[in-house]
């Protein structure tokens, strides 16, 4: 089964919708490559979803745990190269709203974070830079 339909909607912008749920996403090309940048570009929902799909596992990992990360966000940002043009490097930046975790905790969320498919996915040559803040 399709996953999304993505339509090309002129002037550099498409909108993706997610087949099972209807929810839809706007891409614009971002100002350095053309665009208007009105909204995420598809390399900024590349840098975002590696960032969500860490948070995502750090929450199944806690809920199964009986803990919580609640509130806990994450700062992305994304480094574009040239020649050719692609994403050399993303850097995160975890902060815990809550501040009471053990060091064995802490250390569990660094590690499934490290799981994370998206991740997994990215091509070697992409620089993952991830800080933790608890």
């Amino acid at each position: 089964m399709a996953t999304s339909i993505v339509t090309y909607n002129g002037n550099l912008r498409t909108t993706a919708v997610h087949l099972a749920s209807g929810t839809t996403i706007i891409t614009d090309a971002p100002v350095d490559n053309q665009g208007k940048g009105e909204a995420f570009s598809p390399t900024d929902l590349v840098a975002t979803s590696y960032a969500s799909c860490m948070l995502t596992i750090m929450g199944i990992g806690a809920l199964s745990r009986s803990f919580s990360i609640d509130g806990t966000t994450a700062e992305v940002t994304k480094v574009m190269g040239n020649n050719p043009r692609r994403i050399v490097e993303i850097i995160v930046k975890f902060k815990f709203s809550k501040n009471n975790f053990t060091e064995k905790q802490k250390e569990f969320f660094k590690f499934v974070s490290e799981t994370c498919p998206v991740s997994k996915s990215l091509h070697p040559e992409i620089k993952q830079s991830v800080n933790f803040e608890f």
